[in-house]
């Protein structure tokens, strides 16, 4: 089974672009499975049961933009346990005969969000140990945009521009440090997808 993964900031097309793909795949004959880190991620699942949210509802759950270290802390544990939930996930995908697993808001979104929300050295030692167990994609995407450009859409992210510039450094950083294929996002969604399929 081939894990894939698409990362970037909001509105960069994740989701379009995963979509895109899921169909490209099984109109192959090849079976696809979805992964969104955010919703599979215990910490939000159990935010989520505390608001009384059943269900995930991607692009509903608003960014958090600020945290105490304590609070990051805590969800590098919390992100430490989902990477060995998402090993028996895997597994049970494998036996199951699944071809591909696609993932949008991958764990690698998950680290550089930690990163936006806290330096502070205790969190740095736990990002260290997080990258040790970290599961690696088969093929990691970076869609890079402009963040002008996403604001310049009809539906930008509250977060506005600032959080955007700043969350797209710290995603470059990670794509040069990972080898992942960058992509530039701020072309057509056919465009960005020929690249994909061709770097597959």
């Amino acid at each position: 089974m081939r894990f894939i993964t698409i990362s970037g900031v909001d509105g960069s097309g994740k989701s379009t672009q995963l979509a895109l793909l899921r169909e490209h795949i099984e109109k192959k004959g090849c079976t696809a499975a979805y992964f969104h880190a955010t919703e599979f991620s215990a910490a939000n699942r159990l935010a989520r049961l505390f608001r009384g949210q059943k269900a995930f509802e991607p692009g509903k759950d608003r960014a958090v933009t600020d945290a105490s270290w304590l609070s990051v802390v805590l969800r590098e544990k919390f992100l430490l346990l989902d990477f060995l939930r998402f090993r028996f996930l895997r597994r049970r995908l494998e036996r199951e005969h699944v071809d591909y697993l696609l993932s949008d808001r991958s764990f690698y979104d998950s680290l550089v969000n930690l990163s936006y929300l806290s330096d502070a050295w205790i969190v740095r030692v736990g990002r260290y140990v997080l990258d040790l167990f970290l599961p690696e994609a088969d093929k990691a995407f970076y869609l890079d945009i402009d963040p002008e450009i996403v604001m310049s859409r009809e539906r930008v992210p509250e977060q506005g521009i600032g959080y955007l510039e700043a969350k797209r450094a710290l995603f470059l950083a990670q794509a040069k440090r990972r080898n992942f294929i960058v992509i530039d996002a701020g072309r057509s969604k056919e465009a960005v997808f020929s690249d994909i399929l061709g770097s597959l």
